[in-house]
């Protein structure tokens, strides 16, 4: 499963990790995310009353022109961004309205869902309890876990499950992330979100991977963290971060309360789903507070950079000292710091983390010494690369480190009739489990993210394209039966070859299904996988890769799966299509019934027939 089409990081659940995204990534992320490009330039003090000016709507700039491009493109409803330079906040800005069809501009006190940059927040006050003696990084949390205990498992028996391993996603936890709950739900205590008891929506959060084996994000593992950061404080988690973190970093707007009281609720953006329609009430509910349930703005998400950036050097230290900041920010375990991903080294470090909620999505990157960073806050799920080209643009402007500087080179294009053009479109795997989307909109080829378009590529020479908003190539690979078969995409001199996994669906006619008893079991499947436990485990008709990689977790979007129907089958042996560990023989396309927005199921197949992944996307 990739994080939806082309864009590798968010995650189709609220995070964004460099792996496995499911909502996701972003990843986003999360996650699989593709690394960011981004950076920033030393200003004077002057910027300050700048940023005024900006912030009253008063001037606008190239800045401004760019933001205001990218959501017109990506229709998205709202944005708040904060940039930081030299250790401030130098620039806090709304774009946009609070709701689609709306009249209610943002403002830099609007408040949006953070998703999963709740997570490097929740750390920094786990983190506190370690710099005041009550929690240790390397204790086995059932010594400190008080009303409830993670349950025993052969699989911890040598290794423990760590505070340390919890915030860098490597506990062995299950549940990737949450959907929360409409509004109007019901809603579980966290005691009953850890057990998967009812109405929790999601699995029971247990051990399933030897700790400390392997990265794997695990929203899960981030709840046993909020339930135990509760029991050594004695306080409700949201009131506990509130003075230990909140405050003392001057994030006097922002609450990890859930519900959201009545007199903030004024105050919040509302949220809208990758097809921009409007959430059904608006938002949903995260009693999983530490993993998806702060409400915040930019503004307010840049304070807490800029306390982690202070607390670093030394100059502020009201959470955490020095020493542990450091640990904060060092890998534990490949990229994963301790609440954050870090990225780069030396002045050009930076920490980031991206965020999706229903509706929301933020990312957060800043750099751990040169005082320079930014936020950026939809309401939104947006599965393009719109936050790469923000920050990339940002970078540019703020002369950070490793900024992007490339001059756009000119190629002529020449005329291509639209009957042969649409050969091109199709899905692509751009890297494994990282998916790209092409059509043809307006008789021109452009990659597409939700059902919008998000970059155009004009024909310069046979097979050949190039992007007109960056110096990038395609350039397909035709078999000898005139069908394309790859893509090389090449970026700053560097190629990668894509195969093509099967075509648009509004481009293939209806056929019967060949074979119903195989729906039948994808189906089946599809069910065991959504309710979580050990149906996938046993199943006879999925691969190892993907019993291990999955687990026991429960994909709840899949609950609401009616009914399969069959579209196309596309043959791709022999292009080197990996999913989980095995090569993928066939590709499958359906039409799944009972998910709004409606989507097409993606199944990939070995040689033997055994399913090693699947894709919901927008066709």
């Amino acid at each position: 499963m990739t994080a939806q089409d082309w864009y590798p990081t968010a995650c189709r659940n609220r995070a964004w990790w460099p792996g496995k995204v499911t909502y996701r990534q972003l990843f986003l992320t999360d996650i699989r995310h593709s690394p960011l490009k981004e950076a920033f330039m030393r200003v004077h003090s002057l910027a300050v009353i700048v940023t005024l000016l900006f912030a009253s709507g008063a001037q606008a700039d190239a800045l401004d022109d760019i933001v205001k491009a990218e959501m017109t493109m990506r229709q998205i409803p709202g944005l708040s961004l904060a940039i930081i330079d030299n250790g401030k906040i130098v620039r806090a800005q709304g774009y946009g309205v609070t709701e689609k069809g709306g009249k209610t501009p943002v403002s830099p006190h609007t408040l949006f869902q953070a998703g999963s940059v709740s997570k490097p927040v929740a750390a920094l006050g786990a983190l506190h309890l370690v710099e005041l003696g009550k929690l240790a990084l390397d204790d086995d949390v059932n010594t400190r876990l008080l009303t409830w205990k993670l349950p025993e498992s052969t699989l911890s028996a040598e290794q423990k499950v760590t505070l340390r391993r919890l915030l860098s996603h490597n506990a062995g936890l299950t549940v990737h992330g949450f959907p929360g709950y409409a509004s109007n739900a019901p809603l579980p205590g966290v005691i009953q979100v850890l057990n998967g008891e009812q109405p929790a929506n999601t699995a029971p959060i247990r051990v399933d991977l030897v700790p400390g084996s392997k990265v794997r994000y695990s929203g899960g593992g981030y709840t046993v963290m909020q339930q135990m950061v509760a029991d050594v404080s004695g306080q409700a988690f949201a009131d506990y971060m509130r003075d230990a973190v909140l405050k003392p970093l001057g994030m006097q707007e922002s609450s990890y309360l859930q519900p959201p009281p009545a007199e903030r609720a004024r105050l919040n953006a509302s949220g809208h789903l990758a097809d921009r329609s409007l959430v059904a009430g608006r938002w949903h509910v995260y009693p999983e507070m530490a993993a998806a349930g702060l409400w915040t703005n930019a503004s307010d998400l840049a304070r807490f950079a800029i306390g982690v950036q202070q607390s670093l050097a030394g100059t502020s230290n009201p959470v955490i000292s020095a020493a542990l900041t450091r640990q904060m920010l060092t890998a534990q375990i490949e990229n994963a710091g301790l609440g954050v991903f870090l990225h780069g080294s030396g002045s050009a470090q930076r920490f980031s983390h991206g965020g999706r909620d229903e509706g929301f999505d933020t990312l957060l990157t800043a750099f751990s010494g040169t005082g320079q960073g930014a936020v950026i806050m939809i309401n939104a799920n947006d599965n393009s690369r719109m936050m790469d080209r923000l920050t990339a643009a940002i970078g540019r402007a703020y002369h950070w480190p490793e900024a992007d500087y490339d001059v756009l080179l000119k190629h002529p294009a020449i005329h291509i009739d639209a009957k042969e053009l649409i050969r091109y479109t199709g899905r692509y795997e751009l890297a494994n489990n990282t998916m790209g989307t092409f059509d043809m909109r307006g008789g021109q080829l452009r990659s597409i993210f939700d059902g919008l378009p998000d970059e155009t590529f004009v024909p310069v020479g046979a097979h050949r394209f190039h992007s007109t908003s960056r110096n990038c190539e395609l350039a397909f690979i035709v078999d000898a039966q005139g069908e394309v078969t790859d893509v090389v995409v090449t970026t700053k001199g560097k190629a990668n070859k894509a195969p093509r996994i099967g075509p648009l669906m509004h481009t293939v006619a209806e056929r019967a299904d060949p074979q119903p008893a195989r729906t039948r079991n994808v189906q089946d499947l599809l069910s065991d996988i959504a309710r979580g436990g050990s149906g996938l485990g046993n199943s006879g008709f999925a691969t190892p890769g993907i019993k291990n990689n999955f687990g026991t977790q429960a994909i709840g979007e899949l609950v609401n799966v009616k009914s399969l129907t069959f579209l196309h089958e596309q043959v791709v042996a022999g292009r080197e299509v990996e999913r989980h560990g095995s090569k993928v023989d066939s590709v499958l396309a359906y039409h799944v019934s009972g998910i709004k927005p409606e989507r097409t199921l993606l199944v990939y197949l070995t040689a033997d027939g055994l399913l090693t992944d699947f894709d919901l996307v927008d066709d």
